[in-house]
């Protein structure tokens, strides 16, 4: 309990720190500075929770190359976990209503991220097409292909729109299962515990040659990939 209280008094002022730096850096100077503050953030709130981040698999991250990140979703500290555990420039595909929020939106637009509008099929199209092309230009990104944080650690059903933002820019996909975030923060919990957390990178996953035809195949690829790692965390203990 004292961990979480010290975590909270301090962390939140720190977020609106944060947001007011990267605006500002935003005024003159580069998304990818934007972006910089933004992993600052994510590896204090680490910090201040007690937790490490181990990644594993980083040589299948392919150097100057764009790719789709596709990591499974299981609490609030996936994101912070992200920013520490990625060593290489990307960008939030988001829904859309966390742009509206006062000042973290700003600085989420400021810092290039995509928003997603899931409610209206028009302007998701759109954006999907503007992530497209951004990712064509070299700006890799990543996805919670869940839509939403497990409430258990199992994954949820995967949407398909970021698979169709794949074979649309053509770039490659690389899985990422993400294993013991679940334990720092539980859904719907505001207890913060300590621990370790792994992320493991698979090989990409080409789709260059792909089509829409092959869309639910290459959603069954990744879900496959990932739900092998993140099942022996569920896996119960042998008596």
């Amino acid at each position: 309990m004292i961990r979480s209280i010290l975590f909270f008094a301090i962390y939140l002022p720190l977020t609106g720190v944060c947001i007011a730096i990267a605006i500002t850096v935003s005024l003159f100077s580069t998304p990818d500075r934007v972006h910089a503050v933004a992993i600052f953030w994510g590896k204090t709130g680490l910090k201040l929770a007690g937790a490490r981040v181990v990644a594993k698999g980083l040589e299948h991250i392919p150097q100057g190359q764009p790719v789709i990140f596709m990591a499974n979703h299981q609490s609030n500290f996936d994101i912070q976990t992200l920013y520490a555990g990625l060593p290489v420039q990307f960008r939030w595909l988001a829904k859309k209503e966390l742009f509206d929020v006062p000042g973290f939106g700003l600085a989420m637009k400021r810092a290039g991220y995509i928003p997603v509008d899931r409610g209206n099929r028009k302007k998701s199209i759109q954006s999907m097409a503007i992530a497209a092309d951004k990712i064509r230009q070299g700006t890799s990104v990543i996805v919670f292909p869940e839509g939403t944080r497990s409430p258990d650690g199992r994954l949820l059903p995967f949407k398909k729109g970021g698979f169709m933002l794949a074979l649309q820019s053509g770039a490659p996909i690389i899985p990422v299962a993400i294993s013991g975030s679940r334990d720092l923060m539980p859904k719907h919990s505001l207890r913060i515990c300590g621990g370790t957390v792994q992320i493991r990178f698979f090989p990409p996953i080409d789709t260059s040659t792909l089509t829409s035809d092959d869309r639910d195949q290459l959603v069954d690829t990744v879900f496959t990939q990932i739900s092998s790692a993140v099942a022996v965390e569920n896996r119960p203990n042998e008596s």
